[in-house]
This record gives structure tokens, sequence and C-alpha cells, in this order.
């Protein structure tokens, strides 16, 4: 079962990686945690993703422009294509929904990465108001 933990002195050294075709698209989590920490007057929130007690993935969000700004979100290379991208996303989506801070999403991604855009487009098309490309 996916769930989601805040970045802490206790997790952050994941060693979580994609695969190298998609290296230009995302972050790893070195880069992921230094944006975390770029934007930290933005309210930003990065987080490990687990499926039971194995780390799989990390998500950073932050406020921007009266917004959420879905800024990052990777899947292990070991651990892509289990449905576990969506679902850490849906729960993202809501704890941003939750927080009740604004209404809109911002999704950002780079250009070409088909995968999640089809993810985004297709299976979460109803979360976003405003995709950015070639963001992050």
């Amino acid at each position: 079962m996916i769930r989601l933990e805040e970045i802490s002195p206790e997790n952050w050294r994941y060693d979580l990686r994609v695969e190298k075709s998609q290296q230009s698209y995302v972050s790893d989590g070195m880069r992921l945690l230094a944006r975390t920490y770029a934007y930290r007057n933005y309210n930003s929130v990065a987080l490990v993703i687990f499926n039971d007690d194995t780390p799989v993935g990390m998500a950073l969000y932050y406020d921007i422009q009266e917004a959420y700004d879905f800024s990052q979100l990777f899947i292990d290379r070991k651990y892509q294509r289990m449905g576990y991208g969506e679902d850490a996303a849906r729960q993202i989506i809501e704890r941003m929904r939750a927080e009740h801070r604004y209404e809109k999403i911002l999704l950002c991604y780079v250009e070409g990465n088909e995968a999640a855009l089809s993810l985004y487009k297709n299976k979460l098309k109803n979360y976003f108001l405003i995709y950015v490309k070639n963001g992050g």
C-alpha cells in the first residue's frame, strides 16, 4: 500500500534513481532536496513515497502564484510500471486539497516526458487546471 512521508533527518538518504533515459525529465533525490531547500520560503513539501515499508520514490510541491506547483514526482527505476506513481500523485493531490490554501494546481513537466504526460492527462485529468511545459 502506497503511503507518503515528509522528508526528515531519518529518511532523506534513500538511493532512489530513475532510468538513465529519464534523467533529463526528472530530478534525482539530491536535486529534489536541493529544490526543496531553494523553495523553503514557498512552503515546499518534499515527500518519500513508500510501498508498505519500501521507499519507491519521491515528490515535491510548493506554493507559487496563488496555486500549488506540483513540481516533481519520480518512482525509482526498480518500481516503475506498478501503479505507484498514479497512487502517489492522487494522495499528494488530496493532501494539497486538504490544506485548503489554493484551488489551482500547476503541473510542471518537461516536454518529451510522454509517460508523465499520459499519466496526468489520462488517469489524473480531472485534477489539474494548468499544464506548464518545460517546467521544473
